[in-house]
């Protein structure tokens, strides 16, 4: 929206050193720092604001699942997962064409 290059800053500075004067022009930049200082602050208060609303407003559309029953059953994960089923003879498919490795030496070595 606001672009501008340094030669614009240059001449804006230059033609408010020349209508300011040199003792001026501290206490006018000052001024104007602290505008735009508070006027981003306002601008990111207001977003944040619009975003909680935002917020606010998704969590209220949201459906809420009805109660359960007092005896209804709890679901809990499992402590273990669930073993695997072994390979059955009947089986099509990668499973038939892999070939088994042997158990892995778990003897301690001989000395």
């Amino acid at each position: 929206m606001f672009d501008f290059g340094f030669s614009e800053l240059l001449v804006i500075l230059v033609l408010a050193l020349i209508v300011l004067g040199p003792e001026k022009l501290p206490g006018v930049v000052r001024k104007v720092g602290r505008w735009v200082g508070r006027a981003r602050a306002m601008a990111r208060q207001f977003q944040e604001q619009i975003e909680e609303e935002i917020d606010l407003e998704d969590s209220r559309s949201r459906p809420v699942p009805p109660p359960l029953p007092p005896d209804a059953p709890v679901y809990t994960e499992p402590s273990q997962p669930a073993a695997p089923s072994p390979a059955t003879p009947d089986m099509q498919g990668p499973a038939e064409t892999a070939t088994a490795h042997p158990p892995a030496d778990t003897h301690e070595p001989r000395v």
